[in-house]
């Protein structure tokens, strides 16, 4: 255990370190154009998220400089929230074919751009992006918050020639390693998730309103399956009858044994304090399974304390769990989102939802991380009501952990931005 602190600590000291000596931009501009891709898809509010909590971190840390997103996926209602937030950030689409790009947007943009930033995600989504602006422009590139589980010789290829590489969490550090790729250029950097600022409050607190949820006197609780089934969301899925009923048969074994532990977490509360409970998605399938994972089951006294919500945008989501007394969520960023704005959170975490989660660990919120098959609904529901005694130490680890992602992101923006004055 102290072998693993003093790598992390390690890994954080990196952070700041190797920024000023591996990023060298060729332009030497103290107001450099940096193209950044993310936007991976736009039915699961955590991976919306990444996009403006990126923007967030580039736009307080380095204002100066000019910001190009070249969004992977395409949403009308999703680009119409960042150009809200952020209507100075221009959104590009384009895909590449044998290293070129089809898009004159993405073009332009390579002759622009001094440096190409790969935002957070569970792999290096956009590994085509990334070899296109290699083989067109040699300019420096890098990839900031990203798992890095599995590394074949295409991406291990591209990944030697990064000027940084940033992964969201110490296990992936350790891939890399295996992989053969070590150096003072690879360092743990947390999820751009833990930089959002977008708020609706708005539509938040008429929701609020209507569903009579009290400051602080409500839980929000999200399912998820242990293996997304992209075919309910997504005609063109490409999944083959065989992957479908795989899939299906291992989320149909866990579900009940898996949101019957938040169950009776979300049971102990109403009864303990008789207070609501607000169940709600991160991902869109699961609204359609919000009764039958988490609602009809329960018992009628507990059943009449619960609150719906329909699929919704991360800015409309953040500014709920900012009300909200704690998030427990098998999903792993509505925690991210709610401790953002201080609302303490547990990660449920299921075997199949990859290396991501160990950021919750590296970052020091263990205590909050259930691994959901050694876990028991009793040890949920008594945590949460340990939370709900000592609210305010509660409060301050989540302070201690956003310090902790905040100090990062500080030194490593503050030497990034130096190597450009």
């Amino acid at each position: 255990m102290a072998n693993r602190r003093s790598f992390i600590r390690q890994a954080g000291l990196l952070s700041a370190s190797l920024l000023a000596s591996r990023i060298t931009l060729a332009s030497g501009k103290s107001d450099p154009v940096i193209l950044f891709t993310s936007g991976w898809q736009d039915v699961n509010i955590g991976d919306i998220a990444h996009t403006p909590g990126l923007i967030a971190l580039l736009k307080k840390r380095l204002p100066q400089a000019k910001l190009i997103l070249w969004k992977r996926s395409r949403s009308e209602k999703v680009e119409t929230m960042l150009a809200h937030y952020y209507p100075d950030v221009k959104i590009i689409h384009g895909s590449v074919t044998d290293n070129v790009p089809e898009s004159q947007d993405v073009k332009q943009a390579f002759q622009d751009a001094d440096f190409f930033l790969h935002g957070s995600g569970p792999m290096v989504v956009a590994l085509d992006y990334l070899e296109a602006w290699h083989a067109q422009t040699k300019k420096p590139f890098g990839l900031f918050g990203v798992t890095i589980q599995d590394i074949y010789p295409r991406l291990k290829t591209l990944l030697s020639g990064a000027s940084l590489i940033f992964t969201r969490e110490t296990a992936s550090i350790e891939a890399l390693r295996k992989a053969g790729l070590s150096g003072n250029y690879i360092a743990f950097a947390p999820d751009a998730t833990f930089a959002l600022t977008i708020r609706d409050d708005a539509k938040a607190n008429a929701f609020l309103a209507a569903n009579n949820l009290k400051e602080k006197q409500f839980i929000c609780a999200i399912p998820r399956l242990r293996v997304t089934p992209y075919y309910r969301i997504s005609a063109n899925s490409g999944w083959s009858e065989a992957k479908i009923k795989e899939v299906d048969e291992l989320n149909d074994k866990w579900k009940e044994a898996d949101h019957a532990k938040l169950r009776e977490a979300m049971i102990a509360w109403v009864r303990a304090t008789g207070n609501k409970v607000l169940v709600c998605p991160e991902m869109t399938y699961q609204a359609d399974l919000l009764d039958e994972l988490l609602i009809d089951p329960l018992p009628a006294d507990v059943k009449a304390k619960v609150v719906k919500h329909g699929y919704w945008l991360p800015d409309e989501a953040a500014a709920v769990y900012a009300h909200a007394h704690t998030v427990l969520s098998f999903e792993c960023h509505s925690p991210i989102i709610a401790a953002v704005n201080g609302t303490p959170c547990f990660y449920l975490r299921q075997p199949q939802d990859t290396i991501k989660g160990q950021m919750y660990y590296d970052l020091g919120l263990g205590d909050w991380t259930f691994e959901i098959e050694q876990t028991t609904g009793k040890q949920i529901a008594d945590r949460l009501m340990e939370v709900t005694t000592n609210y305010r130490a509660a409060q301050k680890n989540v302070q201690k952990a956003l310090a902790n992602v905040n100090d990062r992101y500080d030194q490593t923006f503050r030497l990034l931005k130096q190597t450009w004055l």
